[in-house]
């Protein structure tokens, strides 16, 4: 695959993500995402076979620095879940729980 067409499938996917997400609901936003944190562990994945796979010095650094993204985002997307989860517990047991 030659460098115009990668690009142009990127910018393609990029535009198409954009309509997708930008005609969800506000109120669907935190459980969509939540429910896709298995896609952020496919891309650091995919992230480390191309790191794998990398030949140069330059294919190494930005394999690394793609690695590092992607589990950035993989942790991200669990602390945003445990977050988000975090607010539909009652307030009982936020404030320290079991008052026996």
């Amino acid at each position: 695959m030659n460098g115009v067409i990668a690009i142009y499938i990127f910018m393609l996917a990029g535009f198409t993500g954009y309509e997708v997400i930008s005609r969800v609901p506000v109120i669907l936003h935190t459980p969509l995402m939540s429910g896709s944190n298995f896609v952020h562990g496919i891309v650091l994945v995919g992230a480390m076979v191309a790191l794998f796979n990398a030949q140069g010095t330059l294919e190494l650094v930005i394999g690394t620095i793609g690695v590092a993204l992607a589990a950035g985002n993989a942790v991200g997307g669990y602390v945003v879940t445990e977050r988000m989860l975090e607010m539909f517990k009652s307030s009982g047991k936020r404030q320290g729980g079991g008052h026996h």
